[in-house]
């Protein structure tokens, strides 16, 4: 496993579910699917397009925050339409890197026009955490000749 694999290595371990939500749906529905999935964000799509991302902070910032109500709010009033995306292509890195510059947690990953997943910082991070412990598992049975006992 290479620290700075591909983004494709990481949706092939991870899964390609990319839960969306379309842009007239309320944002309490929104929450509920998040809560539902167990994800922090959902793809805003209109026609099969992505048009934009909702994630749990557009909903505190742009809905509690505002005196708003979940109910009565359609995700595409609160929506980020600006979305950061990768091709399956990438690397962790250039991910690590676009998230940190934009400060983003989610990145749909995207080629030919069509949806492939989306992966979060936790991925990446998991990713480097798993390709780090078995450099240094490689490492130590090549120094010693045997292989570390599991802890």
């Amino acid at each position: 496993m290479n620290t700075f694999g591909h983004i494709r290595d990481i949706l092939q371990s991870k899964g390609q579910a990319a839960w969306t939500i379309a842009p007239e749906e309320t944002v309490y529905e929104a929450l509920r699917i998040m809560a539902e999935k167990n994800v922090g964000a959902l793809l805003v799509t209109q026609n099969n397009k992505l048009i934009g991302i909702i994630t749990e902070r557009d909903y505190s910032r742009k809905v509690a925050l505002m005196g708003r109500s979940s109910r009565n709010t359609p995700v595409k009033a609160i929506l980020t339409g600006k979305v950061f995306y990768v091709g399956p292509d990438s690397t962790v890195e250039e991910c690590m890197r676009l998230m940190t510059e934009n400060r983003v947690r989610h990145l749909p990953v995207v080629q030919n026009n069509e949806i492939l997943g989306v992966v979060s910082i936790g991925d990446l991070v998991n990713w480097i955490i798993s390709a780090q412990h078995s450099a240094i598992q490689q490492l130590e049975t090549y120094i010693t000749g045997f292989p570390t006992p599991p802890a």
